[in-house]
């Protein structure tokens, strides 16, 4: 699915959307999902926003808070938005390996909330070895795959794929699926 459809408004429509980090993934991945859920345009920013959890999250919850928390915290910075995204990425372990996913969380004006989460993939085990010492993926990835600041770029679902998905793909379909209420805000 092609998420990067632009059309063109004029700054009258456009409304503020505060993304909870300066990664350009995530400010993209965010633009490409708003663009194509509403029929306005958006002015698109990200500012450094506290996740209140550990650098690289374990399990859902956890991942979960840093989300809410970097939405929460982008529109204390940011009062003046329209809307807030929190994107938090984690992993978890289970009896087949490490799993990474990703846990969106997005706010508006009036604290509406939406929020959804990416599929998951298992992570190679040299990879999750180097997590359990204590890297944080993305350094992790761009360790033993020789990379640098790979999770600014296709991180690891673009690797272990090819590049056939890329983070910003991959986070592009949660962060529409989190604006499901905001697109149905009369059964939410």
């Amino acid at each position: 699915m092609n998420f990067r459809r632009r059309q063109n408004f004029t700054d009258s429509e456009k409304e503020l959307i505060i993304v909870g980090s300066k990664n350009p993934v995530k400010i993209n991945s965010t633009e490409d999902a708003f663009t194509l859920a509403f029929t306005k345009g958006f002015h698109i920013n990200g500012v450094s926003a506290a996740s209140g959890v550990p650098d690289q999250p374990m399990g859902d919850a956890e991942t979960l808070e840093g989300a809410k928390n970097r939405a929460i915290n982008a529109k204390k910075t940011f009062p003046e938005a329209n809307y807030w995204v929190g994107i938090e990425g984690g992993l978890e372990e289970d009896s087949n390996g490490m799993t990474a996913f990703a846990w969106i969380y997005i706010l508006d004006e009036n604290d509406f909330f939406g929020q959804a989460k990416t599929g998951s993939f298992y992570i190679p085990k040299p990879i999750a070895e180097l997590v359990k010492s204590g890297m944080e993926l993305g350094h992790a990835d761009d360790h033993f795959y020789s990379q640098a600041n790979s999770k600014q770029q296709g991180g690891s679902v673009g690797i272990l794929t090819g590049g056939k998905l890329d983070r910003r793909d991959y986070y592009s379909q949660a962060v529409l699926l989190a604006l499901i209420p905001f697109l149905n805000k009369k059964h939410y």
